[in-house]
């Protein structure tokens, strides 16, 4: 999962890069600029901000990709239901997680697939004090949503089950820009 994600973040990225290099400049020649063709209807395929949400939230039979396609705006009141339901199921001794929140108000939260951010905090995904306040590369998103589902109301309850003991990417994060592994 983590290499699925780190792809998609290498992606991202390197769309990124290409579009910020990109430019209109012609004083090197004659040539017209070239041009983008953006008509045609575009379809969002996935939602990436919670990693896994969607697998673990949406039970088999239930459309997946309706969940991928829909507006964060009409998220939570669509699929917070949904979500309480199959978080009861998987977890039927749920009262509380470790940040403190009811069944209705972690699903609420979770039904919602977009990645917080805030500009005067810590980026992490959860550090034990910063909550969603962004995602650094070597969070470990998955034991923490691991930790919110079964680790109860201090994060210590069910231990066999708030870990995927994947521990560290498979290769070290770079410490300069674009800062992620060289692809293997």
């Amino acid at each position: 999962m983590k290499t699925n994600t780190l792809k998609m973040i290498t992606l991202a990225i390197s769309v990124a890069l290409l579009s910020a290099n990109c430019d209109n400049n012609n004083d090197d020649n004659n040539e017209q600029p070239a041009s983008i063709d953006f008509s045609g209807t575009f379809v969002q395929q996935d939602q990436m901000a919670r990693p896994a949400i969607n697998t673990v939230f949406i039970a088999s039979g239930q459309p997946k990709d309706d969940f991928n396609a829909a507006i964060p705006s009409a998220m939570g009141s669509k699929y917070q239901s949904i979500f309480q339901s199959r978080l009861l199921a998987l977890n039927p001794a749920y009262s509380t997680n470790a940040l403190g929140q009811t069944a209705a108000a972690f699903t609420g939260l979770l039904a919602t697939d977009v990645l917080n951010v805030s500009t005067t905090k810590k980026t992490t995904f959860f550090d034990g004090t910063n909550v969603l306040t962004g995602r650094a590369l070597a969070d470990d998103v998955i034991d923490v949503e691991l930790l919110l589902i079964f680790g109860g109301s201090t994060g210590a309850s069910n231990p066999q089950l708030t870990s995927d003991h994947v521990d560290a990417n498979d290769v070290a994060f770079s410490t300069s820009f674009p800062y992620l592994a060289a692809a293997w």
